[in-house]
């Protein structure tokens, strides 16, 4: 794997190439420092950056591209011209399509010494050390770099590990999303399908259902009325002596 550092700042902006894998020897292919003057505009100073960076990437096609994360210090002045180089040169890397890792100072002292408080001259010398050179890279700025390089290639293939399984829980996740929607969705299908059947066949039980009035037994026909004038028969009791009988009729 081959990485270009960078340790962003307007005035000096350090860039460190570094080539090799996690558990074997590393080595340098370059370092460097883009310089630009104190008192020109902060846009020009920019694109001179950008141009330096530029050239690094055109003469030693890195793979990767590490970049020193900013973080807040007290001259307000100082991290902004910092947070603009740095910046520049995630731009550069995005156009050119190359993979781009922020890693703070701390993360980088403790992969090169081991410890996150060791001082510049530490990480100068842990540099010389592990890139088997015969003296510390100056300035310091350009050691930064090529520490930042470093850091990288080690971190990479844990980095890598890391990113595959938050990748793989997040596929599971959108996975057990979808289940439970279409287990829901078919569930909602299920139950208007069954509303639907109990709709239609509500009109059909009640056509084959009687009504009141069919239901009721039928009492007895009517009685037709008797003609005018005719005394109608008493049919209660017809019986000798009845008090409904007929007078006369039982004398017969």
């Amino acid at each position: 794997m081959r990485v270009l550092g960078v340790d962003p700042g307007l005035t000096r902006c350090g860039i460190g190439v570094v080539e090799g894998t996690a558990g074997r020897p590393l080595s340098m292919l370059g370092v460097g420092v883009v310089r630009t003057p104190a008192d020109a505009e902060t846009p020009d100073r920019l694109v001179a950056v950008e141009r330096g960076i530029e050239e690094w990437l055109d003469e030693y096609r890195p793979e990767r591209v590490a970049v020193e994360r900013v973080f807040s210090q007290h001259n307000v002045r100082t991290v902004m011209g910092t947070a603009q180089a740095s910046a520049v040169a995630m731009l550069c890397a995005a156009r050119r399509g190359l993979p781009v890792a922020l890693h703070t100072p701390s993360e980088v002292k403790a992969a090169v010494t081991g410890t996150g408080r060791a001082e510049k001259a530490q990480v100068g010398a842990m540099v010389t050390r592990l890139l088997r050179l015969d003296a510390p890279p100056r300035p310091a700025d350009a050691a930064d770099a090529l520490a930042l390089a470093i850091c990288h290639i080690w971190r990479a293939p844990a980095t890598g590990r890391l990113q595959q399984a938050q990748q793989a829980q997040q596929a599971q996740r959108r996975a057990l999303e979808q289940y439970r929607a279409a287990q829901a969705a078919g569930a909602a299908r299920a139950a208007g399908a069954s509303r639907a059947g109990e709709a239609r066949a509500a009109p059909a039980a009640a056509s084959r259902t009687p009504g009141p009035l069919a239901a009721r037994p039928a009492a007895g026909r009517a009685r037709p009325e008797p003609p005018a004038g005719r005394r109608p028969d008493r049919t209660t009791d017809q019986r000798p002596g009845s008090a409904d009988a007929t007078p006369g009729e039982g004398s017969q």
